[in-house]
């Protein structure tokens, strides 16, 4: 980072507006924030996804880059500046959607692969019960009682899952011959949506990507920090291919002067559920966050030590700065908003803002449960095969039963993804700090809040993502000093506090559980 940015905002010579691009699963939004953190302009467009066979999910890279550049540039004509008065640039996006481009003609082999597109399942099945992986577990797992080291640990348990990159990768390597052949003489690169971003962005001179998008890759040794060999070596992925791995918060390069009337430094990347939680200032050890959007992720803050698992938690990298390293450990439902929208689409309810009124309108869920399994049950259940289900329907049932069991599946499954994390990492765990648009339901967080005893906090900011990459990006350049700063920034929040309900509630999330059971091993493998 050039001195004069740096120090002509430390010493107060001009305001500082810091710009933060979000790139979501269903909307891509852009923000520029002052110092105080007000919002001074912001634009935001929609997402295209491409559904070319039944279960791929793809997007254009090249319109994504044109929206993003229309976005930026919206953006930065809201907030009635130039591009020259932009302090600097984050970029927060969703994990695990890659691309593969050749780096001598800049062209892709292929669009934007996302986190949702399935047609590695085949490939995940097989992996997973193959003789390699269970030598692997079991080689592991006697190191670890040699060892005692964690990462063998987490090793033995090791799974191929759909939504991480490296057997999509890996069909896209079966299915394009060119790929291999162009990687042999090192002249393909790969990368996530930040690292793509970030090449075109700086008009293909930075091919880098920061330490939380890789280690959501599944392709990225969280206990080595490195490409993992391993993986790589064991699926045959050239491990050529792969970006440099730099400080979240740190000098990625300046945007191209022609899309935006100036040099932009880009000073922060990060993944969107680890921006979510330095955006709650979720700095501490034991600091939990969930965000409840198109799935619900609990992230817990287990300071500079990753977390091997066994129950299905991932050991990822929240950020880096400077010499500090924060972990994470993470437990995920993939199905919550899109359950939502589902039972929106066939007609159960005509507004998704009076559901939690809706609810409360009977007095329990007249005998029905659901289980909200679309994409199968993570963790601690770690099943693929799972199917959504409702049971227990009468001729009593009525709407309202029916949306207050499809409200109390996702409250219970934030309860035993929270219980999962408490028992396995042993860590005393502070309040819960809530964001995402299911959050906004207040049945919802209230019964989260009751299930596990303990007050959660609900964000008042529309766009907790877009805030963490701000507050990296201008800590980089001397926006804020340290992240004491940032404490002393966040705003006012909705508590909710535990009732003691539990009781009424004990006999019903067992039933519940006993639904999950019956919801498990469904579909069978072809």
């Amino acid at each position: 980072m050039s001195g004069d940015i740096n120090e002509g905002v430390k010493r107060g010579f001009s305001p500082a507006y810091i710009l933060s691009l979000d790139v979501g699963t269903t909307t891509l939004r852009s923000h520029i924030y002052d110092k105080q953190c007000n919002i001074k302009g912001s634009s935001s467009k929609k997402i295209e996804i491409i559904h070319p066979n039944v279960g791929w999910s793809e997007m254009d890279p090249e319109l994504l880059v044109d929206q993003v550049k229309d976005c930026i540039n919206e953006t930065i004509k809201a907030a009635g500046i130039e591009a020259n008065k932009v302090t600097c640039l984050g970029i927060a996006t969703q994990r695990a959607t890659f691309l593969t481009w050749d780096s001598e003609t800049g062209k892709p082999y292929h669009n934007l692969v996302t986190w949702q597109d399935l047609r590695a399942s085949d490939h995940v099945k097989l992996w997973n019960n193959s003789y390699t992986m269970k030598c692997l577990n079991t080689g592991s797992k006697l190191l670890h009682f040699l060892t005692r080291k964690k990462r063998y640990l987490a090793a033995s348990v090791l799974r191929f899952l759909t939504k991480q990159v490296t057997m999509r990768l890996l069909w896209f390597f079966h299915n394009i011959p060119k790929l291999h052949e162009r990687a042999s003489e090192g002249k393909v690169m790969f990368g996530c949506i930040d690292t793509w971003l970030l090449w075109k962005l700086t008009g293909g001179t930075v091919h880098a990507t920061d330490y939380s998008c890789a280690s959501s890759t599944g392709l990225f040794d969280p206990f080595q920090i490195e490409w993992s060999s391993i993986v790589c070596n064991l699926v045959n992925i050239p491990m050529s291919i792969f970006p440099e791995v730099k400080d979240t918060s740190g000098h990625f390069g300046y945007t191209n002067e022609k899309f935006f009337g100036a040099k932009i430094p880009i000073t922060a990347i990060v993944a969107d559920q680890q921006s979510a939680l330095f955006g709650h200032c979720c700095f501490e050890v034991g600091d939990v966050k969930c965000t409840m959007g198109t799935g619900t992720f609990v992230d817990l803050n287990t300071g500079n030590t990753p977390h091997a698992s066994v129950a299905g938690l991932y050991p990822l990298i929240g950020w880096k700065i400077g010499d500090e390293m924060t972990f994470v450990a993470e437990g995920q439902a993939a199905d919550t908003g899109n359950v939502l929208d589902w039972i929106h689409s066939v007609g159960i309810f005509d507004d998704v803002t009076k559901t939690a009124e809706l609810a409360k309108s009977v007095p329990d869920s007249g005998g029905v449960y659901f289980v909200p399994a679309f994409s199968g049950l993570q963790a601690p259940i770690n099943d693929d095969m799972a199917t959504t289900s409702m049971i227990g329907i009468s001729p009593g049932t009525t709407k309202a039963h029916i949306v207050r069991a499809v409200l109390e599946s996702l409250a219970f499954r934030f309860k035993i993804l929270y219980e999962t994390i408490l028992t396995e990492t042993k860590l005393p765990l502070s309040h819960i700090r809530a964001d995402g648009g299911v959050c906004n339901n207040d049945f919802i967080v209230q019964l989260m809040s009751d299930l596990v005893n303990q007050t959660i906090e609900r964000s008042c900011e529309a766009d907790i993502t877009s805030l963490g990459s701000a507050f990296l990006a201008g800590l980089a350049v001397g926006v804020w000093k340290d992240k004491n700063e940032l404490l002393e920034l966040r705003g006012s929040r909705k508590v909710f506090e535990p009732e003691p309900t539990w009781k009424d509630y004990k006999e019903h999330f067992s039933q519940w559980e006993r639904a999950v059971l019956r919801s498990t091993n469904w579909y069978k493998p072809q």
